[in-house]
């Protein structure tokens, strides 16, 4: 087995720090900086399903990478309609910066299932079949 390219682990390691970027993010954004109500909202809770894939992420689990790249759209589309939508200037820098967290994410999952998929039809190109 050969060992993984250097640009698997460096697009694992952006895309983890991106979604833990989002979750710290989503908790801190609904919770301090600009809650819908002040104290904090149950708004918050929309960082769990962000938290279910971080384990997947870290283990380097395909399946993983290609779902989050699927559901990342929802945060994309939440930090876009906040963005321009909200009247706070507070929660419209944080809305964007939501979007460009997702647009980072978005792009180290397909970065990391193409490379990876790249290498994996390499190894199979190098090694030969059994009789």
């Amino acid at each position: 087995m050969t060992p993984p390219f250097p640009s698997v682990s460096a697009t694992r390691r952006l895309a983890v720090g991106s979604l833990v970027g989002l979750i710290v993010l989503g908790l801190a954004w609904e919770m301090w900086l600009a809650p819908l109500r002040p104290g904090g909202s149950l708004l918050a809770l929309k960082v769990l399903p962000l938290v279910i894939p971080l384990a997947g992420l870290i283990k380097n689990r395909m399946y993983t990478y290609r779902w989050v790249s699927l559901m990342v759209w929802l945060y994309f589309t939440e930090g876009v309609v906040r963005a321009w939508s909200d009247t706070s200037g507070i929660s419209q820098i944080l809305a964007l910066v939501e979007v460009l967290l997702c647009l980072v994410l978005f792009t180290a999952c397909a970065f990391h299932v193409r490379v990876r998929l790249r290498q994996a039809a390499s190894q199979r190109a190098v090694t030969p079949a059994a009789p």
